[in-house]
């Protein structure tokens, strides 16, 4: 059997892509769906951190946070990304999958703090490591906790899990012609205003000499496909 082509990964998967075709919340068929992929590459050996959003709850309160104190509703959307995290962690328990959810917020009675440290020795021992409430700050993104988090954990790549397989020279819904990248760098990315992460989490990428691979998690084998190193998605690289 081929090797892995990454031995420590950091995957990001955004709130959204567990609303399956619902307005919000979890889909259950849908997380399970996730998981079922995730087991597939955990039994490869594969060292598995995941940062989750929390997009899908805070979508159900959004209106009512309209006008709310920016801080105020990134700690709410915080929380969300603890409730996602626990319903993922849940959802790897019944595939036989050993998770920890850290989050970087103090709630120690629902989960443990992230403490660098224990998610290494976690990762080392073969669990998936959940990172909730994204960087624990206000005003950061959860794909800057991804960058962040890959960065501390010397992941080789980070995963941005998409509902597009890829990063396209213009919108495909809208642009017939669009054409997928296999490959791009930082830079031209940067020139051509694609728009891979938020700018925060590129510029950490970048700095650090971070990959990012841009793929569809709900194109069926997607993710081992790219844990194996075939062609999947766009690789953005320095």
């Amino acid at each position: 059997m081929t090797k892995p082509a990454y031995q420590r990964v950091l995957l990001k998967l955004s709130g959204e892509a567990l609303m399956g075709d619902d307005p919000f919340g979890i889909n259950r068929a849908t997380i399970e769906r996730m998981v079922a992929d995730v087991a597939e590459v955990s039994k490869l050996g594969v060292e598995l951190a995941v940062v989750i959003g929390g997009g899908n709850i805070f979508r159900g309160v959004a209106p009512g946070a309209q006008g709310m104190d920016r801080a105020t509703a990134d700690y709410m959307g915080m929380l969300a990304t603890v409730m996602n995290a626990l319903a993922l962690a849940d959802a790897m328990r019944q595939q036989g999958i050993t998770a920890r959810v850290m989050s970087a917020i103090g709630i120690e009675q629902v989960v443990e703090p992230y403490v660098r440290p224990k998610a290494l020795q976690y990762l080392e021992e073969g669990k998936v490591v959940v990172f909730a409430a994204g960087t624990g700050n206000p005003f950061f993104t959860t794909d800057t906790a991804a960058a962040l988090r890959g960065s501390e954990i010397s992941a080789e790549i980070v995963l941005k899990a998409t509902k597009v397989d890829g990063v396209y020279t213009a919108d495909p819904k809208k642009d017939p012609h669009a054409t997928r990248y296999e490959q791009i760098t930082f830079d031209e990315a940067i020139a051509k205003h694609l728009q891979v992460m938020d700018a925060t989490a590129f510029a950490l990428c970048r700095d650090q000499k971070l990959p990012i691979k841009v793929f569809s998690i709900v194109k069926p084998g997607a993710l081992k496909r790219v844990i194996m190193g075939e062609d999947e998605g766009t690789l953005v690289h320095v």
